[in-house]
């Protein structure tokens, strides 16, 4: 038995440029994570049998569960045996089959628990369950028919399914190491843009394994090419995308400074994301010189910011006392006038100045006047370094930097500018999928 999480995501700088693979983005993995525990039956000897059963299983969603058999002599397509469907499932299941092609005869039945952290999902109606270790919130309904909160729980779903069966094939997997990670990352990205019906940028996939990084995204045409799952040529395909070809994605860990933290508030509205990006692309493709020229002081904008992460970050490690004072000036209200912190804040002010710029030019609302009234609020608010609406913007969230004293819900709580926001109990992690102990998950259901 083996178990692992992966975390949840916010784009806080790269919207709609992500989408293009010569611009940068930077993508924080967040503490809410997706879980899942893997126990295989073992077998004394070889079975008869070509076919194995899949068993994956949410107690927290209303007890929802799906069981597939897995054939050998039909390619390894799932076939669902109760009529519960669920494409992340079966994508991840027929891409990492099909990339190992496993002798079922000598592998045993295989059962998955996953559980979602609260963060994911509307937390209306749920019932809290702790073992002293870990807590999830039960819901009385099935998890298609509880509010998401945005955060990528399709990716973090892909990916620790994926690594969750990767381990029964491959024994030795070290989540940690550089090989068995791209491996990981690969197969999720495959799985995840074949479940979803289109290929996205991958920045989500990319954080959920890789964790809070710059990244910049693969070709949308290495999977475009691949062929049918059905088809006989699907396997060397698959093996020669996996581990023969360079993705030349770039993911380069930046953490965010010490002593600064992210702060995520749900604004209680929601956007269409696939409406915001086709508008902004009919923008984009129609508008030439113009829009790239504003494509490129928003990627200008971007790197300055990220950069000045990584400087802030050198300056507590070369002197702590002068970057305590800095932390200081934050607390204090309107004396940002460090250097880096105007840097910072100057950047932030750019990309949001473009994206306010695109959003009347396009008719996406990326930063409608709405959020950018929110934002502007909480800037102002002693121990606010700056802010964003993270992602592809739209009205259902904003994103803060703030220091680690920050207490943005007293500081809000009778202010009421923020009256529809609800901020969330998340911070940022380092790390992306990572391996638990199985025993932590005991004594829940």
């Amino acid at each position: 038995m083996r178990s692992f999480s992966a975390p949840g995501k916010a784009l806080l700088a790269g919207g709609y440029l992500v989408l293009k693979p010569e611009y940068g983005s930077y993508v924080v993995a967040l503490s809410s994570r997706m879980h899942a525990v893997v126990k295989q039956d073992e077998l004394i000897g070889p079975s008869s049998s070509s076919s194995i059963t899949v068993k994956v299983r949410s107690t927290q969603f209303n007890d929802d569960e799906w069981q597939y058999k897995m054939d050998s002599s039909s390619n390894y397509s799932p076939q669902e045996l109760q009529e519960n469907k669920n494409p992340f499932i079966e994508k991840v299941l027929s891409t990492v089959f099909n990339y190992f092609q496993p002798d079922l005869k000598l592998q045993g039945n295989i059962v998955i628990d996953i559980y979602s952290d609260a963060g994911y999902h509307s937390q209306a109606g749920t019932k809290l369950r702790s073992n002293g270790v870990k807590s999830f919130l039960f819901h009385s309904k099935s998890i298609t028919e509880v509010p998401k909160t945005g955060l990528g729980s399709s990716a973090g779903l892909v990916t620790v399914l994926v690594t969750a069966l990767v381990s029964c094939f491959k024994q030795n997997l070290d989540v940690s190491s550089k090989d068995d990670m791209r491996l990981i990352h690969n197969l999720s990205q495959v799985a995840h843009c074949q479940a979803q019906g289109k290929i996205g940028s991958g920045f989500d996939v990319a954080a959920a394994v890789y964790g809070t990084i710059t990244y910049n995204r693969f070709d949308p045409v290495l999977i475009e090419q691949l062929p049918s799952p059905l088809s006989s040529a699907y396997h060397f395909a698959l093996v020669s995308l996996i581990d023969e070809t360079d993705w030349k994605i770039k993911a380069s860990r930046v953490s965010l400074p010490p002593r600064l933290r992210l702060i995520m508030g749900d604004v209680n509205n929601g956007s269409e994301t696939t409406k915001l990006v086709a508008k902004v692309n009919e923008w984009y493709n129609g508008n030439g010189q113009a829009a790239f020229k504003i494509y490129k002081a928003i990627d200008q904008a971007n790197t300055e910011f990220v950069e000045s992460l990584r400087e802030l970050t050198a300056l507590c490690d070369q002197s702590t006392s002068e970057y305590e004072a800095l932390i200081e000036t934050i607390n204090d209200k309107g004396r940002k006038t460090h250097p880096l912190l105007q840097k910072i804040v100057h950047s932030v002010h750019t990309i949001r100045e473009h994206f306010r710029l695109i959003t009347e030019q396009s008719g996406a609302d990326i930063e409608p006047e709405v959020q950018t009234h929110l934002l502007n609020a909480a800037i102002s608010l002693p121990g606010v370094l700056t802010g964003v609406v993270p992602g592809a913007g739209g009205y259902d969230a904003i994103c803060l930097i703030t220091t680690d004293s920050c207490n943005i819900a007293n500081e809000t709580k009778n202010d009421p500018t923020f009256r529809n926001v609800t901020w969330l109990d998340l911070n940022q992690q380092d790390l992306g999928i990572i391996e638990e102990k199985p025993s932590t998950y005991q004594n829940l259901n």
